[in-house]
């Protein structure tokens, strides 16, 4: 590309994706953002500038060609740059939705040393749309069956990952889920407003046309151990539980009615439907005033979930500053425009309930910035003194989760570590036990979907090579 045409395309603005206006969304489960017209995405493909050493591929944890497929968006050619993105991303539409794209690939992207990144993470999700709205979902070549078979637990995004990317090099895939729906954190932990059900669907069927089996209901650890399954026909398996093990704050009142965890409140509403209520009638408190205890994207999803169940307020109770809340910019801003209240500095240190054991209070307490913890943020100090109350119905904690305990639990050859999440090599995925590799959050602790497709994408390569070789 010739400086000169370099130069017209950096004048170009980065394209706003059109979205429901915060006063009707707040309202409503639908999702947010109604996606970029071809119009705009092709206007949007010409930011790009065809680095010579493109860094936003270093950036994607699966390593997507991000310029040739955004020449192709350019070009108008959408299938193809869909076909070109589904190379390593099996999920590009949810990965368009959820990936932190301004920390990855945009972060690093050229365009936005001087300007506004290039949009990738909109363009990804614009073309796997198009694909799929037109019904030009095609499946790639499978080969012959190589006689092995790969058990995978969990559905998440790492499961799904290594279900994909084993069945593409002609291996026999099950993929065994605890719930009745398959996707795991996508179903249960995103609200229908950010990730539609839907979507997530799409994806699993493309897997399930590509010849993998999924098994829900399964609970492995009781239904079959580990062990079990390596006895049973399978010649590796794949662990993908996640972390679901929700953290609680440890303060008094956390035992009232009315108090939930992050996890409890959106599997309600996501997995469950209670936001098709009176439809689903699943029984959650709605509650008129709302305190959600967190900063993360667990927290804003909470928040804004229950904004929609309509209470008169929402407040998120954050220890640290706005600067540090680790959720995503995109999604804070979407909250302040819906109408979230923010409480920064400030702390519970007990609920407070009534003589039916309901909550009605929270008492909080202010803090202030000390100096950076081991996170590299500046840690959090009470104020002497500063305690006040807050009156709520219903309290969420969303402060993070552990690794789920079950499967660690029924294999104890699997070393842990003190936080109970499998150690695994990072370059493999592989377990202290022979034939088992595992990825996503039961490693890595609550992280993000894209680097829980990573970690599959990595582990399906070691599995590959231990199930040609017989290598361990």
């Amino acid at each position: 590309m010739d400086p000169k045409e370099i130069k017209e395309r950096m004048k170009i603005p980065r394209q706003k994706m059109p979205e429901q206006n915060p006063k009707e969304r707040v309202r409503n489960f639908y999702e947010v953002p109604h996606g970029y017209t071809p119009e705009l995405a092709m206007e949007e493909a010409k930011r790009c500038i065809q680095c010579k050493k493109p860094l936003c591929v270093g950036g994607c944890p699966v390593n997507i060609d991000i310029p040739w497929f955004i020449r192709l968006v350019a070009e108008g050619k959408f299938i193809e740059a869909a076909r070109k993105i589904k190379e390593t991303n099996a999920l590009p539409a949810i990965c368009g939705r959820v990936c932190p794209q301004e920390d990855q690939c945009e972060k690093v992207c050229v365009v936005g040393k001087k300007h506004e990144p290039v949009a990738i993470g909109r363009l990804e999700r614009f073309v796997a749309d198009y694909e799929r709205e037109r019904g030009e979902v095609s499946i790639p070549h499978i080969p012959k069956w190589t006689g092995k078979k790969v058990a995978v637990v969990g559905s998440g995004p790492a499961g799904l990952t290594v279900a994909g990317d084993l069945v593409k090099k002609g291996h026999k895939v099950t993929v065994f889920e605890a719930l009745h729906t398959p996707g795991g954190v996508l179903v249960y932990g995103i609200p229908e407003f950010r990730l539609p059900k839907k979507i997530v669907e799409a994806e699993v069927d493309y897997l399930r046309r590509m010849g993998v089996e999924i098994v829900c209901n399964a609970v492995i650890g009781k239904l079959e151990t580990i062990d079990e399954l390596l006895s049973n026909g399978y010649d590796a398996v794949f662990i993908g539980t996640g972390a679901g093990l929700p953290y609680f704050m440890n303060i008094p009142g956390e035992n009232l009615v009315g108090v939930y965890s992050a996890n409890e409140y959106l599997t309600r509403i996501n997995l469950m439907r209670a936001y098709e209520f009176p439809e689903y009638d699943t029984p959650v408190l709605r509650g008129r005033r709302v305190v959600v205890v967190g900063g993360g994207n667990t927290a804003m999803d909470a928040a804004r979930t229950a904004l929609r169940l309509c209470p008169e307020n929402v407040t998120i109770i954050y220890r640290r500053s706005r600067e540090e809340m680790p959720a995503r910019i995109e999604e804070i801003h979407h909250g302040e425009e819906e109408g979230l209240e923010f409480k920064f500095l400030t702390n519970p240190v007990r609920f407070i309930g009534d003589s039916e054991g309901r909550l009605k209070a929270v008492e909080c307490i202010r803090m202030e910035l000390g100096e950076p913890d081991e996170s590299g943020r500046r840690r959090p100090v009470p104020v002497k003194g500063s305690e006040f109350c807050i009156e709520v119905d219903v309290a969420i904690i969303a402060i993070g989760n552990g690794a789920n305990p079950l499967i660690p639990r029924t294999t104890p050859e699997l070393k842990l570590n003190r936080w109970g999440n499998i150690i695994v090599d990072q370059d493999t995925g592989k377990t202290s036990k022979k034939g088992v590799f595992a990825g996503g959050d039961i490693v890595r602790g609550g992280a993000t979907v894209i680097l829980a497709m990573g970690d599959g994408r990595r582990a399906s390569e070691a599995i590959h090579t231990y199930l040609t070789t017989g290598e361990w």
